[in-house]
């Protein structure tokens, strides 16, 4: 990869990718820290990477960081005595507005789900190239799509998720 590629890598993807990880993590820091240490060590293996896979590699090392980072944050509250609360079931909020019931509808999905869902739908990747960032077989994408918008049409239907 040229350091022409890259920085056109840099204009191309970053918005897209620190979208991707704000909506997978909810946090902006933690998805700003990512992106910049998803480009970085894009930049130390730049001769390695091939430009044409750009975006395939960042959205690949961006999920694998948040994926690290958030793994680390649960181990230090555990260590820390703190304890983190399960969403317990409660009646849903009422919502007029179709892009938050949607969003509470992505938030309840498991994580699996919810990446290969957004990646697909929200970024438009392939099942094979979602398969390259998230470890998984084609089929396996596929049946994870599957089960993630039975789920999401079994939410939205509820009319009172909706209301």
């Amino acid at each position: 990869m040229t350091i022409e590629e890259y920085n056109k890598a840099v204009d191309l993807y970053a918005d897209n990718l620190f979208r991707f990880i704000m909506k997978q993590s909810r946090n902006e820091a933690l998805a700003q820290d990512v992106v910049q240490e998803s480009f970085e060590k894009m930049w130390l293996k730049l001769d390695s990477v091939n430009g044409e896979k750009a975006k395939s590699y960042l959205f690949t090392t961006g999920y694998h960081t948040m994926l690290d980072v958030l793994k680390k944050e649960k181990r230090v509250t555990s260590i820390d005595g703190e304890s983190e609360q399960e969403p317990t079931h409660q009646q849903p909020e009422q919502y007029s507005d179709i892009s938050e019931v949607l969003e509470e509808a992505l938030e309840r999905l498991p994580e699996i789900q919810r990446t290969v869902i957004m990646l697909r739908d929200y970024e438009g990747y392939t099942y094979e190239e979602i398969g390259e960032i998230t470890e998984l077989n084609a089929s396996q994408v596929k049946v994870y799509i599957y089960r993630g918008r039975i789920s999401l049409k079994q939410y939205l239907v509820n009319i009172e998720n909706v209301i």
